[in-house]
């Protein structure tokens, strides 16, 4: 054993085995979700992969003698020009580091992110390969251990959340008994479940924020353990458009990233909350609840029409409460049931009984 479970009894995890045995009984079937596919513009939707980019997708040409993209071109050689250095010499950059070489050539950091991406894409290679990373923003927290690339022991199961190492691919010897993986959408959700001792009580477990939309680093770190452990991942997102679109990049991917979606998705994870159903099921207080805008609806439209919803019955059904409520919640909205319902009622009892979809 990596560590010394202190949590519930092996009986609270019984729903939970059997979920991960399905799970597991579906790899070996060669897929992860009921069969089905769409295309959409460049993307198309694989069930076992999520948006991938397919071979004949619209191409976009940059050429050194027009007037319209001859900066952008030669910003494109300067870019590849340090690539090369860095592959050579093995060393690695961030995106910040490569805008600040010349910031007033570049401008602005998204012409750098944006000519990264494209190279990325053009040489079909994922970014980790250029030897540049991101800045990660992301933090991990509960039953896991690793050393990374620099022979730095890391412990996630401190009282303080760790980190995600900007070098994912770097991290090594990773350890775990986690019977779960739980994606919180939001900061300030995942520390006060950090305060309230969830990763302790649920033990063992592991947690994981992006602070919002996951960046790179925080999505492969995912992957990662998915690919390693296949331990079943749940999200925890607010009941809102922009929760369940944040949800959609960890499991099925982004068009911006689909070129590297075999890197980056994990379509076997699961929604547990907040889910629009559990606001009239808890009575939740409508006081707490707050209107879609125009905004929400036009994503929740979109999100609707997207090729993977057709695979998500269940998903589509919680939506369409949404949609017909014209009401969404955050998951403080539970705190109004009792301060510590969340850790102590909502997310146990869910886990439990399998309260996912």
């Amino acid at each position: 054993m990596a560590f010394a479970p202190r949590g519930p009894e092996a009986s609270f995890f019984q729903v939970l085995d059997q979920h991960r045995a399905s799970l597991l009984a579906a790899l070996r079937k060669g897929g992860g979700e009921p069969a089905g596919w769409g295309t959409h513009l460049a993307s198309r939707f694989e069930d076992s992969v999520g948006l991938h980019m397919v071979s004949h997708c619209t191409t976009r040409k940059i050429k050194s003698d027009s007037p319209k993209s001859v900066k952008n071109f030669a910003l494109i050689l300067k870019i590849l020009s340090m690539i090369y250095k860095l592959v050579q010499s093995n060393t690695y950059a961030t995106k910040r580091d490569i805008y600040y070489t010349d910031s007033q050539l570049f401008g602005n950091q998204t012409v750098v992110d944006n000519i990264i991406n494209d190279i990325s894409c053009m040489l079909k290679v994922p970014r980790r390969s250029l030897h540049i990373l991101s800045t990660s923003k992301g933090l991990i927290a509960g039953n896991l251990r690793y050393i990374e690339e620099d022979g730095n022991k890391v412990n996630c199961a401190c009282a303080t959340a760790v980190a995600v190492p900007s070098n994912i691919q770097g991290i090594r010897n990773l350890i775990t008994d986690a019977k779960f993986l739980l994606i919180v959408e939001k900061d300030a959700t995942f520390q006060r479940l950090l305060d309230d001792n969830f990763c302790t009580r649920m033990s063992p477990c592991i947690m994981v924020t992006g602070k919002g939309v996951p960046d790179l680093n925080t999505r492969l770190l995912v992957k990662k353990l998915w690919d390693i452990f296949h331990i079943p991942i749940f999200t925890l997102v607010d009941a809102d458009p922009h929760g369940i679109e944040i949800m959609c990049i960890y499991k099925y991917g982004s068009m911006a990233m689909s070129f590297e979606a075999h890197n980056l998705t994990v379509p076997a994870i699961r929604w547990l909350g907040l889910l629009p159903s559990d606001i009239k099921r808890l009575n939740i207080p409508k006081g707490t609840l707050i209107p879609l805008t125009k905004q929400d609806q036009m994503k929740l439209d979109s999100i609707l029409k997207r090729p993977y919803i057709t695979c998500q019955p269940f998903w589509r059904k919680e939506m369409e409460i949404m949609a017909d409520s014209k009401m969404k919640a955050e998951i403080q909205a539970l705190t109004f049931l009792s301060s510590d319902y969340l850790s102590r009622v909502y997310l146990p009892n869910k886990l439990k009984f399998g309260g996912w979809i």
